[in-house]
């Protein structure tokens, strides 16, 4: 297998290609939203439970590439469909680069609630942030591609990535979004995820900035 990564500069364009079907390894409904507007009606995009996939994906790597990767591989050989996954990391400056990997867990790991929990995870961020002036951060999301190669023998691997700078806000900032939103100040804006609704975040989010790099690739 072949995996390439791509990187992505702002502003970008409105993509057109033909038309392509394929499976987001997600059941996350903001997510699907997310990614659904973003693309368009140009790519046709399944959720897991879409095609029948209901049990636990493995998702134990040590790194954003690593989770994608796993997921993607798993969805593409099991069910023989072309499948893209994604993994997101906040990186805090003044936390050493935490919570990275465990974003999404970061509350439980700390003692602030249930695993995928967007309330004790912010609860547990803004806890660990007190007292401290650096509060520089970055949201990075990468897109691991895994689809049948040319000639259909085997499967080839792409790695996309989206970064956007920000800063963590002191309090809950904004009614729109989910996870980190409220808390993340786009250095760009000034304002934070939740404060700019759908289209806003989707024209500066790092998801959108992988997922358009995406786009690019598959156009081609």
């Amino acid at each position: 297998m072949k995996t390439e990564i791509g990187k992505l500069t702002f502003p970008f364009s409105v993509f057109t290609f033909p038309f392509i079907n394929m499976v987001f390894a997600t059941n996350n409904e903001h997510k699907l939203r997310e990614i659904r507007q973003i693309l368009g009606d140009k790519i046709e995009i399944q959720s897991l439970a879409e095609i029948g996939c209901t049990e636990e994906i493995p998702e134990d790597a040590d790194t954003l590439e690593g989770n994608a990767l796993q997921k993607a591989r798993y969805v593409a050989e099991k069910y023989g469909v072309d499948c893209f996954a994604d993994d997101t990391g906040l990186h805090v400056d003044a936390l050493d680069s935490a919570p990275g990997v465990f974003t999404a867990r970061f509350g439980t790991m700390n003692g602030f609630g249930d695993s995928h929990d967007a309330t004790a995870n912010i609860r547990c961020l803004l806890a660990k942030m007190e007292g401290k002036q650096d509060r520089n951060c970055r949201f990075r999301t990468v897109i691991a591609l895994v689809r049948h190669s040319a000639d259909n023998a085997n499967f080839e691997e792409h790695l996309f990535e989206g970064i956007v700078e920000g800063k963590v806000v002191t309090e809950l900032r904004g009614e729109n979004g989910f996870g980190y939103d409220p808390v993340f100040e786009v250095e760009e804006t000034g304002l934070t995820f939740a404060e700019m609704g759908p289209e806003g975040k989707n024209a500066v989010s790092h998801r959108a900035r992988a997922v358009a790099l995406l786009a690019e690739f598959l156009r081609k």
